[in-house]
């Protein structure tokens, strides 16, 4: 990693590995409006102060300037950098698409507790999450480790409060659902069997 990061256009730059990803927004917010999506309460009334708030809000709108930035940063080809992040980067956007199949095939009004989702409450986050760490690494790129940061920091912050939308909106299933699936990711709990 270089304290001046890397800027210049090429073929081999990491917009080569965030296109896929990008052109998954379409088909996220085609489904997201089919879906009875729960509201998010996000005001001041939900203990959030307006620091982490704004945070929040920037932490989510990150994601357009690290699109431009990946057409400039240049992938650290053939290096140790490459061979580790590559497979982090890929996995990430593999588990990312098969999520959204997985919401995609949920009925409307369900939560998605199908696919990947039976192994984490928030397969979404962690998914980008690794998407973003896999393109740090192998981008080596200071800047991207600090927007990652940003990012995951955000959805940490957002967890809570898309749970308790969730619960307002779904009530007794998602709660059963919350006690039988890790928050991040694991093993989901056994039903209990009466």
């Amino acid at each position: 990693m270089s304290l001046i990061p890397a800027f210049k256009i090429g073929l081999w730059n990491a917009w080569i590995l965030v296109l896929p990803f990008v052109l998954t927004i379409p088909f996220f917010i085609r489904i997201g409006k089919e879906k009875d999506v729960p509201d998010i309460p996000i005001t001041s009334e939900t203990g959030l102060s307006k620091i982490m708030m704004s945070f929040f809000v920037f932490s989510k709108f990150i994601y357009f300037p690290v699109i431009i930035y990946s057409i400039f940063l240049p992938l650290k080809l053939g290096t140790i950098w490459f061979y580790v992040g590559l497979p982090i980067t890929l996995i990430g956007l593999i588990t990312y698409m098969i999520l959204l199949v997985n919401w995609a095939n949920t009925p409307p009004s369900e939560p998605v507790t199908r696919g990947l989702y039976r192994y984490s409450r928030h397969p979404m986050y962690v998914t980008t999450s690794l998407f973003f760490l896999g393109l740090t690494i192998i981008s080596a790129s200071w800047v991207l480790l600090l927007i990652t940061t940003i990012v995951i920091v955000g959805e940490v912050i957002f967890i809570g409060l898309e749970e308790q939308g969730c619960l307002e909106h779904y009530g007794e299933d998602y709660r059963e659902y919350m006690n039988r699936t890790p928050r991040w990711i694991g093993i989901p709990k056994s039903k209990k069997k009466l």
